[in-house]
């Protein structure tokens, strides 16, 4: 058994080495990484701006609501 599961290992070593090279090595696959790299980045950026901009909103609405009841 143990020496199964030892093949098994060089295996999934040797065949990750394989895969992990021929990516690593390919111009489409090299733009794909960053072209999704960019696009998680715009999209965190505007997640940020998102969530400044609700924040505002909530400090505005916070400020009109004690406003009215003070009233």
């Amino acid at each position: 058994m143990a020496g199964g599961n030892f093949i098994h290992r060089v295996f999934s070593y040797l065949v990750n080495e394989v895969l992990v090279n021929s990516l690593a090595n390919s111009r489409s696959f090299q733009r794909f990484a960053v072209k999704t790299s960019k696009q998680i980045e715009d999209i965190s950026t505007k997640a940020a701006q998102k969530k400044q901009e609700l924040a505002e909103q909530v400090k505005d609405f916070s400020k009109n609501f004690d406003s009215f009841k003070n009233h």
